[in-house]
């Protein structure tokens, strides 16, 4: 693959900049067939789906973050002079090709591909067919941008096909693909895991807890599970769970102002056996598989546990591993919950919905990863890169 030049990278995003806010009225233009198209029976997607000039003005700082960010190609790791002579550099280098598969959401188009070039990867798109017209815009804007610096329209590539043809092409892709990035819910990327014959980084899930220990401040608990809950319901950082330590004072009347806060902002709530005792005209959980789903909904299920360690327990039984944070006064608590909770982030405090490359000062991200191979949490610009050892000798052979 070739190696661009930082300056050449740059001009194609500063290309891209002007074009986008030159295209701003097509890009939504097209995005309206698009949700005019759209079942908006599935909320969360369709909230996903929407491209205004607010969105737009996000899809241009993207550009702009990532092109004033520090080049991550060619970045020495370590370079060592041996006893034996050799001399031994480890560099950054490009993955090569990266395939985003993603549903909704067109700002991807943008976000992926910005990070994806600027580590000098090629990048192939597939997004869902509901945003087919906002992506095909979208492309339209990255191709003028790479033409205008000389540069071949395959950097960044959408490929257009329907999910039986995406199917065999996982299986025996028609041109080398290095790393796959699917974005969406279990399906996606069950899919993805079952198709795909290279490496797949898993991302997107959420299904996040919140545990309000007996050393929690309640109105603390209460202002951050109604903001990680209801700010933003089709975000993967949202939350999904709340576990409540039932030796907290006043325990009964605290739940039932919980009730009441989230009565009051339409939130859904459904609560386990022990909790149901205490709140008896809400709905009851009957299956315990529900404890693994992730709602993009207002909709929230309550828990009941006697200790931190049951609340770990069972966060790390059920929970999708992006987001977990406790409410608690007592520092060391926080720390034991927040070592002991198989989490890519964990949180004492504060909002589930800081799990965010923007948030967190990476800027703009490929994706949140769950994984634990390459990298966990926000995927940003230095995560675009794997590495390279560079040796160097003087007729050296091993003995």
């Amino acid at each position: 693959m070739q190696l661009l030049k930082t300056e050449i990278k740059n001009k194609v995003l500063l290309s891209m900049i002007n074009i986008l806010d030159r295209e701003r009225q097509s890009i939504i233009e097209a995005n309206k067939k698009d949700l005019d198209a759209f079942d908006i029976d599935d909320q969360a997607l369709y909230d996903r789906l929407i491209v205004n000039n607010q969105k737009v003005d996000g899809m241009i700082k993207a550009v702009k973050e990532v092109m004033n960010q520090e080049d991550p190609v060619g970045q020495e790791i370590s370079n060592e002079s041996l006893d034996n002579g050799l001399k031994i550099i480890n560099k950054t280098a490009p993955f090569g090709t990266i395939m985003i598969i993603y549903e909704s959401r067109p700002d991807v188009t943008i976000e992926a591909s910005v990070l994806a070039f600027k580590a000098n990867n090629k990048i192939l798109l597939k997004g869902g067919k509901e945003a087919k017209n906002s992506n095909l815009a979208l492309e339209k804007c990255w191709h003028e941008a790479l033409e205008e610096n000389g540069l071949a329209k395959d950097w960044i590539k959408l490929l257009h096909l329907k999910r039986e043809e995406t199917q065999e092409f996982l299986k025996n892709p028609t041109e080398s693909i290095d790393l796959i990035v699917p974005r969406g819910g279990e399906r996606l990327i069950k899919f993805v895991k079952d198709n795909a014959n290279c490496a797949v980084l898993i991302s997107g899930r959420g299904n996040n807890f919140l545990y309000v220990s007996e050393n929690a401040n309640w109105e603390k608990a209460k202002t951050i599970i109604l903001n990680a809950k209801t700010d933003k319901i089709s975000a993967c950082n949202a939350l999904d769970k709340v576990l409540i330590n039932k030796n907290i004072d006043n325990y009964s009347e605290k739940l039932k102002e919980l009730q009441e806060l989230l009565n009051q902002h339409k939130v859904e709530i459904i609560v386990d056996e022990g909790i149901s005792k205490k709140l008896s005209t809400i709905e009851t959980v009957t299956d315990s598989n529900i404890w693994y789903e992730e709602f993009l909904a207002m909709k929230l299920l309550i828990g009941e546990v006697a200790s931190i360690n049951e609340a770990i327990e069972k966060i790390n039984e059920f929970s999708g591993g992006h987001s977990a944070s406790i409410i608690s006064e007592n520092e060391e608590e926080a720390i034991n919950f927040m070592e002991g909770v198989d989490s890519a982030a964990v949180y004492q405090n504060a909002s589930t919905r800081f799990t965010d490359g923007g948030q967190m000062g990476v800027g703009a991200e490929l994706a949140i990863s769950t994984d634990k191979l390459h990298h966990r949490g926000p995927l940003g610009l230095k995560q675009l890169v794997t590495n390279k050892y560079y040796v160097f000798g003087d007729g050296h052979v091993r003995v």
